[in-house]
């Protein structure tokens, strides 16, 4: 989403070109019960419409333009469905899927999310990440999912959950010791300046949350 207009057919494709080990969705339900992608709750930002996700319907999100936003090159980009963007997954590519519930559909998309997964065979593959919430509704609906947690080691632990996504600015070489301890992965949310790349990689983590996936690899292979 760096140099692309994020959650957009030609964001996802270039990550995919890159090999990048791990695709990050945000996925909402919109009025209609339809899972579209997209990051913030509303489509002001990424489009050139206005007006809460939950608020409107996918025929009303599918006129909007995605792209012009960003760049006048990427105009009439259109939002995704979750069902198009896995579409364009390729099989083995794993995927962070970040549910983006309200207060009033999480048990609704939570469900929709899981069994869409399930239906594609992509339990191995695919993971769900979202607060406590959404986690334990993801486990109640499918006990084999994967789950991703935000907060710490031991909710982690508690939950049986086996990877974790921290803010970058709390991961210290300590964090990461402790969640390797129990066998859970650390995956910071986020790093896009090659410095803090290093410091993250040099606390040991497993994987980096980033907006630009090429200054990440062109670090990687420096390190080898």
């Amino acid at each position: 989403s760096g140099e692309f207009p994020e959650n957009t057919t030609v964001a996802f494709e270039e990550a995919i070109r890159l090999v990048v080990e791990t695709i990050e969705i945000d996925v909402h339900l919109t009025r209609d019960k339809q899972m579209v992608i997209l990051h913030d709750y509303s489509v002001d930002r990424t489009s050139d419409g206005e007006g809460a996700v939950a608020d409107l319907s996918l025929a009303a999100i599918k006129e909007l333009d995605a792209g012009s936003w960003f760049h006048t090159r990427f105009s009439g980009a259109r939002f995704l469905t979750l069902a198009e963007t896995l579409d364009l997954m390729p099989k083995a590519m794993k995927l962070n899927v970040h549910v983006k519930e309200t207060e009033e559909d999480q048990d609704d998309l939570v469900s929709m999310v899981v069994e869409e997964l399930e239906r594609r065979s992509l339990l191995s593959t695919a993971f769900v990440t979202g607060n406590q919430g959404v986690v334990q509704a993801a486990r109640n609906v499918q006990p084999e999912i994967q789950i991703c947690c935000f907060l710490s080691v031991e909710e982690c632990r508690a939950l049986d959950c086996r990877i974790l996504q921290p803010g970058n600015a709390v991961v210290t070489p300590e964090l990461v010791a402790e969640a390797h301890k129990y066998d859970i992965e650390v995956n910071p949310f986020f790093a896009d300046d090659p410095e803090e790349m290093r410091r993250l990689m040099e606390c040991g983590v497993d994987g980096i949350l980033t907006n630009y996936p090429a200054r990440l690899q062109e670090l990687l292979r420096g390190t080898h």
